[in-house]
């Protein structure tokens, strides 16, 4: 879907473990637009937030900590599926996604993502790998959804 179209009222981010990529995603998503857009995020299976996540997305006034990783199921169960938009961000998120969208009317697009828990190095080093992802998925949310403005219009 090309950056013009209609643009959608819900997104989903998600990636593997709901830990680290989509919690950013969804992060920055919240901060550049505010209400004007439902945001959420999941993941394939569910691991623990990351704390170098939490740190990167401090960083920029962006506090994540209180995020708790949940999968599509989970997600479902709670309060359904309803996005029009799943942005995933990692091979296996894509894969669940396709599977949605043969049964629900709504759009996927993938955004492949480095996942940066597999740096090594010291503290600095991890950190300025989760900056990265960080700031290219701003950087993406930002060109897809330029346009879009908070509030009501």
């Amino acid at each position: 879907m090309p950056a013009s179209a209609t643009q959608p009222l819900a997104v989903l981010f998600a990636c593997g473990l709901n830990s680290v990529r989509s919690p950013i995603a969804a992060g920055l998503f919240s901060q550049l637009f505010g209400r004007a857009v439902y945001v959420g995020s999941a993941g394939v299976r569910k691991g623990e937030l990351d704390p170098f996540a939490v740190a990167a997305m401090a960083e920029i006034g962006v506090d994540i900590s209180r995020h708790k990783p949940i999968t599509f199921e989970e997600l479902d169960e709670l309060e359904g599926l309803n996005f029009d938009l799943i942005v995933t961000l990692s091979p296996e998120a894509h894969h669940r996604a396709l599977e949605l969208t043969r049964t629900s009317a709504v759009d996927g697009e993938y955004w492949p993502t480095v996942d940066p828990t597999d740096t090594e190095g010291s503290r600095e080093q991890k950190l300025e790998a989760y900056r990265a992802v960080r700031d290219q998925l701003l950087n993406r949310i930002r060109g897809r959804f330029a346009g879009r403005r908070p509030g009501n219009e």
